[in-house]
């Protein structure tokens, strides 16, 4: 029982510390819908969907549980509510185990007129914030993706082969069927980079391949750079932050072409966020993050074990 109390309080202490360090800031804490009509057309995240039993003028009968307020929260950035943050539940299908569980609580926020660079320093800024409840530290290091790699694990990620990715992970059992380019970058981040990060150190890593943009903006650079940053705390991601694109017709294309890889592998392919789409020309300029509350605790704790900072977690909720 004191542990638990001691989680309950540290996450209370945390929720209160996140609150005053926006509040300084003016930036307003919004609420937006968990239940949409449009779903995640990300290939490697699962959203769970629930069906609506009520009158049908109500709008879609399927809906979609959010796996984070981006989509809503940009909408009101296109509707003129400027810097804004949501502290909330996200669900995600098929993530359980030791360090996942299907419902967490995320913390994004969007700052108009900045871009990713600035917002690093304010990420890291709350994350020192956050460790200083439980007495720690941080040095930061500012690195860019290939510059990482190939202090790392010594190949270029923009140039190698698949080949020559595949080589530090020699002796690793890895089922490599279907995997594709950046299917083995991310191997060798978690595998062989991550693993071996210092947590007195925050690591950030920006500039990635453009493939990697997500919801990002490219950078016409030699190759192209998805204008994109993770924040890692020694080998835990925390957060991962974007330049955001406010490029309607870009946007639909990846997201186009998120279905089309699902459809490939015979996955459900969740309908296209139209309103997001319709509110993206309206959207000013701006960079915005999303940290993993659950993930910041499990850091602050030094725990690899989420089941350590939740009242209950998915095994006994």
């Amino acid at each position: 029982m004191s542990a638990l109390l001691q989680a309950l309080r540290q996450r209370a202490a945390l929720n209160a510390m996140v609150r005053r360090f926006f509040a300084q800031r003016e930036v307003l804490e919004v609420e937006t819908p968990i239940l949409s009509a449009a779903g995640n057309t990300e290939p490697n995240i699962d959203s769970f969907h629930t069906d609506f039993s009520g009158h049908r003028d109500a709008g879609a009968r399927r809906r979609w549980l959010r796996t984070s307020p981006e989509f809503p929260l940009k909408r009101l950035l296109a509707a003129g509510v400027g810097d804004c943050y949501e502290l909330g539940r996200v669900f995600r299908n098929g993530e359980a185990g030791g360090r996942h569980n299907p419902e967490f609580t995320m913390l994004e926020w969007y700052r108009v007129g900045w871009d990713h660079h600035r917002l690093i320093d304010e990420t890291a800024a709350l994350v020192q914030q956050a460790l200083a409840l439980v007495g720690r530290v941080a040095t930061l290091q500012v690195i860019d993706y290939r510059t990482l790699y190939l202090q790392r694990v010594g190949v270029d990620p923009f140039e190698a082969s698949i080949a020559e990715l595949r080589l530090p992970l020699a002796g690793i059992q890895i089922d490599a069927a279907g995997l594709g380019r950046d299917d083995w970058l991310d191997l060798l981040m978690t595998h062989c980079i991550q693993p071996h990060l210092d947590d007195t150190v925050m690591t950030v890593v920006h500039d990635w391949p453009a493939s990697q943009a997500a919801l990002a903006r490219i950078r016409e650079d030699t190759p192209p750079r998805a204008e994109r940053f993770e924040l890692y705390l020694g080998p835990v991601e925390l957060a991962n932050g974007y330049h955001e694109l406010g490029d309607a017709q870009e946007q639909r294309a990846r997201f186009e072409a998120d279905h089309q890889r699902r459809q490939a592998r015979g996955d459900v392919l969740p309908p296209l966020d139209e309103a997001l789409l319709a509110a993206l020309p309206a959207m000013p300029a701006c960079a915005g993050v999303a940290v993993g509350v659950d993930r910041l605790l499990m850091a602050m704790g030094r725990t690899a074990r989420i089941a350590d900072v939740l009242a209950f977690d998915f095994s006994r909720a």
